[in-house]
């Protein structure tokens, strides 16, 4: 009989580290066209928010022409502005939010 020395070696498992998803900013972009209500009333029905709040960053962005409305991920981002938007199109206002990535 023949000895085989069989040297066995642990099996070393490597962890993979998942990339957090960049983060976009939406921002509303200030227009004089638009009523504030309507910019409210938007700003409650996409992107939840309370009569408070939405009248704070429809104020927001009213003196300082735009305002960072929320800052999700890149696919939630682009949603929220093309919904907000389409409502907007659809009342007849021309509405503007914009996505950018953020810093």
């Amino acid at each position: 009989m023949v000895d085989n020395d069989i040297a066995l070696k642990p099996k070393t498992r490597t962890k993979l580290k998942l990339d957090k998803p960049k983060l976009y900013k939406v921002i509303l972009v200030n227009d004089d066209y638009t009523p504030r209500e309507f910019v409210i009333v938007v700003l409650k029905v996409v992107f939840r928010m309370s009569e408070e709040t939405g009248y704070r960053v429809m104020m927001t962005a009213h003196k300082l022409g735009s305002c960072v409305v929320v800052v999700c991920t890149k696919d939630i981002a682009e949603t929220k502005a093309k919904e907000a938007i389409d409502l907007a199109k659809e009342m007849g206002f021309p509405l503007m939010f914009t996505t950018e990535p953020e810093e």
